[in-house]
């Protein structure tokens, strides 16, 4: 796993896996559907070891998602919006993008979560507005951690299958992530044919 930033963290193994999944949360260097496929690649060698991975990695993203949330909590909406327009671009976090996360929990919040966490650049900073608006951070944990297991599981998973392909672990992720988004925009346009096709009432 040379070819990524952070490999030297997987030298502690478990712990370094926990370590990654946080600070992927606050330092979008690779796309998560190219680091979990990546790690599952690199670290992963049985069965059992998959499960241990899916869950620590799970775990640490979800305490990303808990310093998010205290961020947000502490900081309020005013100073965050501040923080936001100046500097928000710098990793992926336009105004328009905040607005809609926090928007987005006019909704039950608990499954906008947990779906949140299976969309890239949403699932990171999905809890910051969470926490401003000051959600229950117990349900907003949970779902959180399930959402999160729904996104790392087949990814690391996949990792884990390609294993002895002869793959680099990057290269091995940005083709899964070349996919899923070729999936991505192809579930758009069906949805959005779909709906121009559909007789107007």
């Amino acid at each position: 796993m040379n070819s990524l930033p952070l490999n030297w963290l997987l030298d502690f193994g478990l712990s370094g896996v926990a370590a990654i999944s946080l600070l992927e949360k606050f330092l979008p260097v690779l796309p998560s559907y190219i680091l979990f496929v990546s790690i599952g690649l690199a670290t992963v060698d049985n069965a059992l070891d998959l499960f241990r991975t899916v869950l620590v990695a799970s775990l640490g993203s979800t305490l990303g998602a808990a310093a998010w949330y205290s961020i947000g909590h502490i900081l309020g909406g005013s100073r965050c919006e501040d923080i936001i327009g100046r500097y928000g671009r710098f990793v992926f976090l336009r105004p328009e993008l905040y607005r809609r996360l926090a928007a987005a929990y006019r909704r039950n919040h608990f499954w906008v979560t947990v779906i949140g966490q299976t969309v890239p650049t949403v699932r990171i900073y999905l809890a910051l507005p969470a926490g401003i608006l000051g959600l229950p951070m117990g349900s907003l944990l949970l779902a959180t951690l399930i959402g999160t297991l729904a996104w790392n599981t087949p990814l690391i998973a996949i990792g884990y299958l390609l294993r002895d392909s002869g793959w680099d672990p990057l290269a091995a992720g940005i083709a899964v992530g070349l996919s899923m988004m070729g999936l991505e925009l192809l579930m758009v346009f069906i949805i959005t044919y779909a709906r121009r096709r559909a007789p107007r009432k």
